[in-house]
């Protein structure tokens, strides 16, 4: 396998690599898994003793919210479902990867599945249940405990994690639903264009460990592993406009050229105290760094001054963390998770917030490559966020001649981890399968849609999609990326996601159901987000437990009529809203 992209007809034609004989398949995968110690299962209910053997429904590889929202649909139709995951937290861009929630202005309306909104008022209940809330927090129509400005409701993963592990505990309990943590794909059985077992190996150590069979699987991982492991035909970085005729997209096919990744963490700052870590080996290198972009970056990545997404002119933040005002987009408050002031009197003297800034977005490579190399670059992430915690805390400018704020600390208690970076990083952009139907820049950006309908770019809406099994809205948001280029910021329509996107092309029981989805590197960048990959998961879960039900391959419920206006209806009888 080639370090970055894979050239998709090599992939395809040379399929027979990644085959095994069944029996081969299980009797290697056992031997190795002999003598080793059962997965982590989840603390509600599932077993301890999990077996080196087991068999679902429903499998699903990789638990963020695709995964999470995936196993509740499936299960919720009474399959056996397997969900695995290779980090001790299940929600992935909420919990591991600790990103409070980008979301549509109308999400407290209902711009997003009952179920995605039900969590969300879990979140808010487990605030009003265990937290000293000030009276006016308590009487707050909608909760925001953080009060960071990017989302209307900013919480603690650890929030977020009691909600989502509660919603799934009746059907752990029930025996309908089993969680492995720790556990990543390792190999798959294939036989024909089906897959017939994954067998999972430990993130930490890497020793084979469960082998999963099933009738239907669910790629819900960050990066889409699945799908090489499978042989299931997939893309990465972006498509030559030739291909999709997008007017954003470059001459040439790039599949090395990813959004930038990030390593999140959480900070409080504690005015007085000096709390400043040592100086981290690769500082000076990431305190000099310059990125290499087109159009060019405004100097040093560590400083308080950026490209703007949207012209690309230099902008200068603030950073005020003792909350004095000033000039500039404040950086501290932004994605701020615990503001004291919405709980009473002393009760969190300190504010806390999550740093996913331009300043440690990760451009020296992706994680699309071999395990040695998305080690190494996730520990090079690591230690670029760890570089720009110590220069916020000893030479961040402050106003005069004073520089950095040893006040602040690092919060890894709040994120499961002990040095105060997320317990994962944060992924933008996943390998995306060759899918029946690919959701394009002209489908969902008004300017483009004005281009192929002929109407003004005020007038225009999204392409309606009959097969329609969510919607979604957010901007076409591509941060700057590993090949060179800046930041694309494009306005976007309130969208649908059509059940075309979810097929591939030729695998008949492996779906996606996270950002691996048939978007194009562009779309990526809108259909990315918290709630929309959510819907994807439920669209995934429900449509892997209706075929079954049906006794018929997932991409013919799109191919015939009526079995297509069964599943919407299944899709909208569970709360999924298909059109805006």
């Amino acid at each position: 396998m080639q370090h970055f992209g894979i050239n998709v007809e090599i992939l395809h034609q040379g399929t027979n690599l990644v085959r095994m004989q069944r029996r081969t398949f299980l009797q290697s995968s056992c031997a190795l898994a002999a003598g080793a110690l059962a997965p982590r299962t989840m603390a509600i209910g599932a077993r301890r003793d999990a077996p080196s053997e087991l068999d679902a429904d429903v499998a699903i590889v990789g638990g963020g919210l695709g995964g999470c929202a995936a196993a509740l649909a499936a299960a919720r139709a009474g399959k056996r479902v397997v969900l695995t995951d290779p980090f001790p937290w299940l929600g992935g861009q909420l919990t591991s990867q600790a990103v409070p929630p980008d979301e549509n202005r109308w999400i407290e309306e209902g711009g997003a599945p009952r179920s995605y909104r039900a969590l969300r008022q879990h979140v808010r209940d487990y605030y009003v249940a265990h937290y000293p809330l000030s009276k006016k927090a308590r009487k707050a129509e909608h909760l925001n405990p953080g009060g960071g400005s990017v989302s209307r409701l900013c919480a603690e993963p650890r929030a977020w994690l009691a909600a989502l592990e509660g919603m799934l505990a009746p059907h752990v309990a029930a025996g309908r639903l089993t969680v492995l943590l720790g556990v990543e794909p390792a190999m798959t059985d294939i036989e024909g264009d089906r897959v017939r077992g994954v067998t999972l190996r430990r993130r930490q150590g890497g020793e084979l460990d469960a082998t999963i069979t099933a009738r239907v699987f669910l790629d819900a991982t960050e990066n889409g592993e699945l799908l090489p492991l499978s042989g299931t035909e997939f893309v990465t970085g972006g498509e030559a406009q030739a291909r999709t005729r997008e007017p954003s997209a470059p001459t040439a096919a790039r599949p090395d050229n990813n959004q930038a990744f990030t390593w999140c963490f959480a900070m409080e700052f504690r005015a007085g105290e000096d709390h400043t870590i040592d100086r981290p080996a690769s500082y000076d290198t990431w305190r000099d760094y310059v990125p290499k972009l087109s159009p060019p970056w405004t100097g040093k990545l560590l400083s308080l001054e950026a490209t703007h997404p949207i012209t690309l002119a230099p902008r200068r933040f603030r950073f005020a963390p003792n909350g004095k005002d000033g000039e500039g987009p404040e950086l501290f408050r932004y994605r701020q998770i615990l503001d004291p002031n919405n709980f009473e009197p002393g009760a969190l003297p300190h504010p806390v917030t999550i740093v996913n800034w331009p300043q440690n977005d990760y451009l020296l490579g992706h994680l699309l490559g071999g395990r040695r190399d998305r080690a190494a670059h996730e520990a090079a992430a690591r230690e670029l966020s760890l570089s720009l915690f110590y220069w916020l805390q000893t030479e961040a400018p402050r106003g005069g001649d004073k520089q950095g704020w040893k006040g602040l600390r690092l919060r890894g208690d709040l994120l499961g981890s002990t040095d105060g970076l997320a317990l994962a990083p944060y992924v933008r952009e996943s390998r995306r399968i060759r899918a029946e139907f690919t959701v394009c820049e002209q489908h969902v950006s008004p300017e483009s849609r004005a281009l192929e309908t002929g109407e003004a770019p005020g007038d225009v809406e999204a392409t309606p999609f009959p097969d329609s099994v969510g919607i979604g809205h957010y901007r076409i948001d591509l941060h700057p990326t590993t090949g060179g280029d800046n930041y694309l910021d494009v306005d976007c329509l309130p969208f649908q996601v059509p059940l075309g996107s979810l097929l591939p092309v030729r695998v008949e029981n492996l779906l996606p159901a996270a950002k691996n989805i048939g978007t194009t590197h562009i779309t990526n960048g809108a259909y990315r987000l918290h709630p929309v990959e959510w819907s994807i998961g439920e669209a995934a879960g429900t449509l892997a437990a209706f075929a079954l039900e049906k006794g018929e391959p997932p991409r013919a419920v799109r191919a015939r009529e009526e079995l297509l206006a069964e599943y919407q209806k299944r899709l909208t009888d569970g709360g999924m809203i298909l059109e805006w």
